[in-house]
């Protein structure tokens, strides 16, 4: 197979974003070679406070280097209440979302940050309800305007989405696979132990 460019992906995270299913997506993403760009909602330069408290240090602050962001193949929207709805309310995030989209470069969400999706309007492009799933919690805001499935992962052409925690390694290994191609996501995934199949 021909070496293709580093594939690179935007992983956002806000106060109150869900430590387990950030630094899940940041550290598979990781393995399989992929750059990934921790990006911060907040406006300066201090550490980002998690769900349970975990501090995350951000590699950049949204608006530092917005030129460079274009230069992305994914944005991952983790979830946590708090922090999804801090992101889903962001104007710059949901711009930043609504553009992978049209350009057709991964979208996914995991948890509450489903709910981004729905505030960037990504399913006003499209003929379609898109399908996705999210966090049980927060089905009711989602249900109307999008076909819903409670699965643990789904696909929708370049729209990812997930349910929790429990699913977090589950997404990040499918996104590896989007990325990279499955036989990465398969090289990745044996040394984890994983005890399920993909």
């Amino acid at each position: 197979m021909a070496h293709h460019t580093q594939k690179k992906a935007i992983v956002l995270v806000a106060n109150g974003s869900e430590e387990m299913e950030a630094v899940t997506v940041i550290d598979v993403l990781r393995r399989a070679g992929i750059h990934v760009l921790v990006l911060a909602a907040e406006p300066s330069a201090t550490p980002v406070v998690c769900s349970r408290g975990v501090r995350l240090v951000p590699d950049a602050y949204l608006g530092d280097d917005a030129a460079k962001i274009g230069s992305y193949d994914a944005v991952v929207v983790p979830g946590g209440v708090e922090g999804a709805a801090s992101l889903s309310q962001n104007a710059q995030v949901r711009s930043m979302l609504a553009d992978f989209y049209a350009q057709r470069k991964l979208v996914a969400a995991i948890c509450a940050g489903s709910l981004a999706i729905k505030t960037a309007s990504i399913q006003a492009k499209v003929s379609q309800p898109l399908r996705l799933t999210s966090h049980p919690s927060v089905k009711d805001q989602l249900d109307r305007d999008f076909h819903y499935e409670d699965a643990r992962i789904v696909v929708d052409g370049n729209l990812v989405t997930s349910r929790g925690p429990g699913t977090a390694l589950e997404f990040a290994l499918r996104l590896v696979g989007l990325l990279v191609g499955d036989e990465k996501m398969r090289e990745v995934a044996a040394p984890m132990v994983l005890g399920f199949d993909l």
